[in-house]
């Protein structure tokens, strides 16, 4: 699956990306009151660029410039923009 293939609300997205800019960890308060880390990226491949919502432990290990395999994300709508996120089922490493 390309990027320029998303569409909100979908499931069990699959796809290949390079990221692009990979932005520092912050602590926020989620909707159930508890803290966590949020790191935001950019991804991008040849059909075009979407960001993505990385939670806690997820972004580990992982680089500016890095290609990556990201399997059981979702999307959706934020502020009126597309984003893809990973569930608590879903995987991003590094290929």
């Amino acid at each position: 699956m390309q990027i320029s293939e998303l569409k909100p609300a979908m499931n069990e997205v699959k796809l290949t990306a390079k990221i692009v800019e990979l932005k520092e960890p912050r602590e926020v308060m989620t909707k159930f009151g508890t803290a966590t880390t949020l790191i935001e990226a950019t991804l991008e491949d040849e059909s075009g660029t979407i960001k993505l919502t990385l939670w806690g432990k997820q972004a580990e290990g992982l680089e500016e410039g890095s290609e990556v395999e990201i399997n059981g994300g979702f999307t959706k709508e934020f502020r009126d923009e597309l984003q893809l996120g990973l569930g608590k089922k879903g995987s991003i490493k590094a290929v």
